[in-house]
């Protein structure tokens, strides 16, 4: 994805904008992402600190487990992004909170161990 990289929660109350590529794009199966999302599997891009910042409201705060924070949108429930302290100099936005989430580009799966049966992968992608 090239910069300028906007995106919003359900409502709009929640938005951000990114003025730098993504340093990743992964799908992600972890039992901890799909509960969080009440998904099969979740996406992610991960943006450098500095590069990003909120347009509209700041999100909802949700410490899941230690070291990981999660935000959201506490109108509409919208899960926003993630931050872990094993990668602390940057935010993972949700790739479906994109304005044009057809412009998203996963390159991997992460957590390939914890991928439900029921979740066909055939895109060819690693999992990791």
């Amino acid at each position: 994805m090239t910069p300028p990289i906007d995106g919003r929660c359900l409502c709009g109350r929640i938005a951000y904008r990114a003025i730098a590529a993504p340093l990743w794009q992964m799908h992600c199966h972890c039992e901890s992402c799909r509960r969080a999302t009440a998904s099969g599997f979740t996406s992610f891009f991960a943006i450098a600190d500095g590069a990003w910042h909120w347009t509209a409201e700041e999100p909802a705060l949700f410490r899941s487990s230690p070291g990981v924070e999660r935000r959201f949108c506490g109108t509409c429930g919208t899960q926003m992004a993630y931050r872990s302290a094993a990668a602390p100099a940057e935010m993972h936005f949700y790739a479906a909170t994109l304005d044009d989430p057809a412009r998203y580009r996963p390159t991997a799966h992460d957590h390939g161990a914890e991928r439900l049966p029921w979740v066909v992968l055939c895109d060819g992608l690693p999992q990791i």
